[in-house]
């Protein structure tokens, strides 16, 4: 990709103010490639903010539709998109918030067959999945192929967020390491969440990535951060 064009720099003002962002990071943001597993409750806004935020291309990774069930919290989608293939909802979504931005759809399930494959032309994962067994193979294709995996859960009213296979550091397995207590497809979604929480952890993993791209700050490696949205109580727990 080449240098910000006079709408992207006009786009992007005040972003580009922020003094450890500047030009240099919203060319960082520009060239790089972002992988979303999952377009739902988590995905919908850390599509919406990389788009906005200007990230070059982003890969959108889902095999469902989008129902009715979905609407309470997958701010992405309006009713009209009912039965339509989210990723291709997503999709033109996201070119109407920026036609700058690169997007690429894989209308699949993220397995072992194809998860090396989708992931080897991006630069971050983003951990926007639904169910235990597909983040434990986002985590160990990332530590393999050596990309960082911004991890994001949320369960009714508590959320966590943290980046995981970061220059060497902990991975989901380190976080959660007895698998053997999961039922086969167990799903967090299970448990119900209220609908303001995807967005909050979905925006932290947006600004997480962007500082990933960008270096800017301390990205959240080796520990993890936990919020209590019903009490109002966040805490940071060491990994």
């Amino acid at each position: 990709m080449g240098p910000l064009t006079i709408e992207e720099e006009s786009r992007y003002r005040r972003q580009m103010i922020i003094p450890v962002l500047g030009v240099t990071g919203q060319e960082k943001l520009k060239k790089a490639s972002v992988a979303v597993i999952g377009a739902g409750g988590l995905g919908s806004p850390v599509l919406m903010y990389l788009a906005s935020a200007g990230v070059g291309t982003i890969g959108i990774v889902d095999a469902d539709e989008v129902s009715t069930g979905n609407l309470h919290r997958q701010i992405l989608y309006v009713t009209g998109d009912v039965t339509r293939s989210k990723t291709e909802a997503a999709a033109g979504r996201l070119r109407q918030i920026n036609p700058h931005t690169d997007i690429l759809t894989f209308p699949v399930r993220f397995t072992e067959e194809n998860a090396r494959e989708i992931l080897s032309h991006f630069d971050i994962a983003v951990d926007c999945c639904d169910n235990f067994s597909t983040r434990y193979l986002l985590s160990d294709i990332t530590r393999a192929i050596g990309i960082p995996m911004v991890y994001g859960a949320v369960s009714q009213f508590m959320g966590q967020i943290s980046v995981l296979n970061y220059r060497n550091g902990p991975s989901y397995r380190d976080l959660y390491p007895e698998e053997q207590h999961i039922p086969a497809g167990a799903s967090p979604s299970e448990q119900g969440v209220v609908g303001p929480l995807p967005g909050i952890i979905g925006s932290f993993q947006a600004c997480e990535v962007i500082k990933i791209i960008t270096g800017a700050g301390e990205v959240i490696s080796g520990k993890m951060l936990q919020i209590d949205a019903l009490n109002l109580r966040a805490e940071i727990i060491s990994i």
